[in-house]
């Protein structure tokens, strides 16, 4: 605040214009230039009753006022612009899987509707420490809500399936029961419920059934290509595997149960000051995908 007073001061000519200009008493104005003058150790202004000017020391501190309160303003200019028009680079880590077509085109049309957001993701299925990490945003699936601090918001539901390659179907007969699936080999995930097990729900209740695990892996897209190489059965999401099951190169194993059913959450550090970017791709995904049964 003293830097701006002496500007003033400076440039209105007077203590007097520049209490005026910005709503101070005279000798709150003499109050700052003073304090200027006793923490720099140097007089700024020779000043009698009828004349004020710059001192040499004066000028250079001057000077460099003007120049960094300007820098200054442009930098609030840009921050309140920020905060009311999407902008910026947006943070964002997703599951492996979300390098997939359908969520390919939603961020396309995002892109279109928000030029000046860039995506900044990083598909990794580990569980992600937003604020450690410094993401803006994490998007989740999971069949029970996040339990976190943070804030989460339901996007839609993400149906997923148990699969199999025709090869290996045909191979090894298709199950009927939840039962038989004990005899497959199975592709299992381990940040998934169905690490070891599967679980179902159908007209007798849940049912559990123990796998007989083939292959693990850490990474959704390695399960996938694992189960186009025939080398068991996987439960994929829908979003990964739609093209395959139309090209047949995948299969759906049915059953009388059914698995159970995962939503996408969007989570995020806090509604407060909450960025335009991230509402912005919040309220998007929540539009984008409201259709999705």
């Amino acid at each position: 605040m003293s830097m701006k007073v002496l500007r003033q001061v400076v440039e209105s000519g007077s203590f007097v214009a520049a209490a005026e200009r910005l709503n101070l008493s005279t000798a709150m104005i003499s109050k700052h230039v003073k304090h200027l003058e006793r923490n720099l150790g140097a007089r700024l202004l020779n000043r009698s009753s009828r004349h004020l000017s710059l001192t040499e020391a004066g000028k250079i501190y001057y000077e460099q006022c003007r120049e960094m309160l300007d820098n200054l303003e442009m930098v609030e200019a840009a921050v309140r612009r920020s905060a009311v028009v999407a902008r910026g680079v947006l943070k964002i880590t997703a599951p492996v899987w979300f390098a997939n077509p359908l969520f390919t085109k939603a961020l396309a049309e995002y892109r279109f509707r928000y030029p000046d957001v860039l995506l900044d993701l990083n598909l990794n299925d580990r569980m992600v420490n937003l604020v450690e990490e410094g993401f803006d945003l994490a998007l989740r699936v999971t069949h029970d809500q996040p339990r976190s601090s943070l804030l989460t918001r339901r996007i839609c539901p993400i149906k997923f399936m148990l699969v199999g390659s025709p090869d290996y179907l045909r191979r090894n007969g298709h199950p009927k029961t939840p039962n038989e699936l004990s005899k497959h080999a199975a592709i299992s995930y381990y940040y998934s419920q169905f690490a070891d097990e599967m679980f179902f729900d159908g007209p007798n209740g849940r049912q559990t059934v123990k796998l007989a695990v083939s292959i693990r892996s850490n990474n959704t897209i390695m399960e996938y290509q694992a189960t186009l190489a025939s080398m068991g059965l996987a439960v994929l999401p829908e979003w990964l595997v739609e093209d395959d099951l139309t090209s047949h190169r995948l299969e759906v194993v049915k059953l009388d149960y059914t698995l159970l059913t995962a939503s996408l959450y969007a989570v995020y550090t806090s509604r407060q000051y909450l960025s335009p970017k991230i509402r912005t791709f919040v309220d998007f995904l929540a539009e984008y995908f409201s259709g999705v049964a």
